[in-house]
């Protein structure tokens, strides 16, 4: 996939790594790229899953030169379930670990990070491996991370607003799924369920539905990310919910989002 692209003029590309247990995908926009379709080349970076992740990405900077390129931006989205959301009036510097802490369980080897959500004001604290963030940052000085789900809350905040009905978006991985749900912008749920199973996804998914009260004829639901199952997906949840949409196209929306996403590191 990465054959198209002339890295000799890396130094205008956007490279964005995706770094999680499932595996390793990197995106390269090209701004230069002359048809819409090569403007962001996406390749899956097989890994080894007897390796530990940091192991991994060295491999894979050993196999991809590429991977070496003077990048313009470089922007990595660590994929885990492991992330709080803060009011950003609460946050204060260094109380980093203290929120994150308190919702989940201490973890050896972990940096706790956070990233500005301008949209909806908060501040969104998640885990990354330590010594992965050191080899990183070795390779790319410049390097920004964010939680893979901190673009998705932007992006699914904005389309939130389209219409006058809540919605509720369902970013699907392979051992979990990241759900948010809005009225009109603001940002009502969003909190990560670990399920592998079409009939765990679907409970999941009409349990908070119905939590929040939202409306079975009116309220909409949107699908996006790995959905294998989607024929038994899409008419299990139809059964219970009327408006109920995949995205186009429903893969790699984190990629294209980071784009327009401004990560500040805190």
């Amino acid at each position: 996939m990465m054959d198209t692209i002339d890295f000799n003029q890396a130094e205008q590309y956007t490279l964005s790594i995706r770094v999680g247990a499932e595996g390793v995908v990197a995106g390269v926009f090209n701004p230069l790229a002359e048809s819409s379709s090569q403007v962001l080349q996406v390749e899956n970076l097989p890994v080894d899953e007897s390796l530990s992740l940091t192991a991994n990405v060295r491999q894979l900077f050993g196999k991809h030169e590429w991977l070496h390129s003077r990048f313009r931006h470089v922007n990595v989205l660590v994929a885990t379930r492991r992330f709080t959301l803060v009011p950003s009036e609460w946050f204060g510097k260094g109380q980093e670990a203290v929120f994150f802490y308190h919702n989940h369980p201490w973890q050896g080897n972990e940096e706790v990070l956070g990233n500005a959500l301008r949209t909806t004001g908060t501040m969104l604290l998640f885990g990354m491996d330590k010594s992965l963030r050191l080899w990183l940052d070795g390779q790319y000085p410049e390097v920004r991370y964010c939680a893979q789900v901190a673009p998705l809350i932007e992006a699914f905040a904005a389309q939130s607003r389209l219409g006058n009905t809540r919605k509720m978006f369902a970013h699907l991985r392979r051992e979990y799924m990241d759900v948010c749900c809005y009225d009109n912008g603001q940002l009502l749920l969003a909190n990560s369920y670990p399920c592998s199973l079409t009939p765990d996804r679907i409970y999941y998914l009409l349990y908070v539905w119905q939590s929040l009260g939202f409306e079975q004829e009116r309220d909409e639901l949107h699908l996006c990310g790995v959905l294998d199952d989607r024929d038994a997906l899409l008419s299990g949840l139809r059964e219970f919910v009327r408006q109920v949409f995949v995205m186009n196209p429903p893969q790699d929306i984190d990629l294209r989002s980071v784009l327009s996403f401004e990560i500040e590191n805190k």
